[in-house]
């Protein structure tokens, strides 16, 4: 059964070409900074958004059909699975993620759940061999369920976190059985909504035990990918734990799990943070926790997690500046977390929106790429702190001087004569002339 039958597969036209259903920047055979932008991009499919989303929100009903041919939960799963690899064949992408309950349908026990995932597992392993699809990285619906009211390793419940460290390990030894490259931990449900009702300490303790767990059971198991954890700061609580890249080092590092974990960082999160995408990076990178992304987008005049495909070219090649700056993914990639409009409602769609979002990073490293080259703006940067280099200012970076030395310096120096310019104009006019003359 092919369920995108209209679709064919979608090929490299260039930018002069006016097919819509063509890439016109994304070339998965050429070679940008020593690599194939096959290799520098690792696009992946996210299973949620793109197999099971179907256009709902808090005030409408779904405007997508995502039944794929059947009422029967169980066989809805293996059509859905077989549409997965022909939307990814087509669209030339080599990954995917997921979580245990977009693959599998929920049982009445977790037994029955559990039995249902092995059943799929088997499924998607040999569609993987036949299609040469690759696992990105796995992870667990703990916030779904109406037992995660009040999160999952951060719930009040100890039999919560029980059932949650179960699902848990299922979730692991899947993705393990599938060779993912990489295990999420997503917040979730794990904040508050009320400091009147909660003890911080107690749950952020909760947290850290539970991936500790899951760390040593992973690797027990033969597990050799990466563990993530996703920033977020709010939705759907009021606080997540994991507000944003700073507060999960901070975590990470308190409870020793700083060795074990990287970052799975989101351009949506990132704003919702009030951040730029740009600055979540460049702190995982700067703290050596850069891993992986999920690739999308929000709209800065509403404040919540629209989850756009990406399309700001300029967001895209500073997100890939810092990839490529980082030294390129090694077991990360780029999860498209993303979901075509509401309105936006047919199987065409949901191809347009991938090629919209495939060329525009595309673009992003392509342009990423011509701003090292260029070297003007990592030279300006130099420059600017090139007072640390020598003097004085090597010294305090080296730790060699002391507050009594800075004093007499200050002292004989009187005060301070000199401060350059920033010039921040001239650095956003300079990516603007590398963005546009490509």
């Amino acid at each position: 059964m092919e369920f995108f039958e209209k679709i064919g597969k979608i090929q490299y036209e260039g930018a002069s070409s006016q097919n819509p259903l063509a890439f016109h920047f994304y070339n998965p055979d050429e070679v940008i900074a020593g690599k194939t932008m096959r290799e520098q991009l690792r696009f992946a499919m996210s299973y949620w958004h793109t197999m099971c989303a179907e256009g709902t929100d808090m005030f409408g009903v779904g405007t997508i059909d995502k039944s794929y041919g059947t009422s029967d939960p169980m066989q809805s799963a293996k059509n859905k699975a077989y549409a997965a690899f022909e939307l990814m064949d087509k669209l030339d992408i080599d990954y995917f993620c997921f979580h245990d309950r977009d693959v599998a349908p929920e049982g009445e026990s977790l037994a029955e759940s559990n039995a249902r995932l092995d059943e799929i597992t088997v499924l998607l392993r040999s569609l993987m061999e036949e299609h040469n699809k690759k696992l990105l990285w796995g992870t667990a619906n703990c916030f779904g369920n109406k037992r995660y009211m009040h999160g999952a390793g951060t719930a009040p419940n100890a039999d919560v976190f029980a059932f949650a460290a179960a699902q848990i390990k299922k979730a692991i030894e899947i993705t393990t059985a599938l060779g993912g490259e990489g295990y999420v931990f997503w917040g979730g449900r794990e904040g508050y909504e009320t400091l009147l009702n909660t003890d911080m300490a107690l749950e952020q303790e909760n947290m850290a035990r539970l991936m500790r767990m899951t760390v040593d059971y992973a690797r027990s198991i033969g597990f050799t990918g990466d563990f993530y954890i996703e920033p977020k700061p709010k939705e759907p609580t009021k606080h997540q734990y994991d507000f944003d890249a700073s507060t999960v080092l901070a975590f990470l590092r308190k409870y020793g799990l700083d060795r074990d974990f990287k970052l799975n960082i989101e351009a949506n999160h990132a704003t919702l943070a009030g951040h730029t995408f740009q600055h979540e990076l460049r702190v995982a990178r700067i703290n050596g926790a850069f891993g992986s992304i999920d690739a999308n987008q929000g709209d800065m005049l509403l404040g919540w997690d629209t989850d756009q495909f990406p399309t700001n070219v300029y967001e895209t090649a500073l997100c890939m500046y810092e990839v490529l700056m980082s030294g390129g993914f090694t077991k990360g990639g780029l999860n498209f977390d993303a979901k075509a409009r509401r309105g936006s409602n047919t199987a065409e769609d949901l191809f347009l929106s991938y090629i919209a979002g495939m060329d525009a990073f595309a673009l992003g490293l392509r342009i990423a790429d011509k701003m090292i080259r260029d070297g003007r703006i990592d030279a300006f940067v130099s420059k600017r702190y090139a007072s640390y280099q020598s003097g004085i200012g090597k010294r305090i970076v080296e730790g060699t001087a002391s507050m009594q030395e800075l004093e007499a310096y200050a002292l004989a120096m009187g005060d301070v004569t000199t401060n350059t310019s920033g010039r921040q104009e001239r650095l956003e006019s300079i990516m603007n002339e590398i963005m546009f003359t490509i």
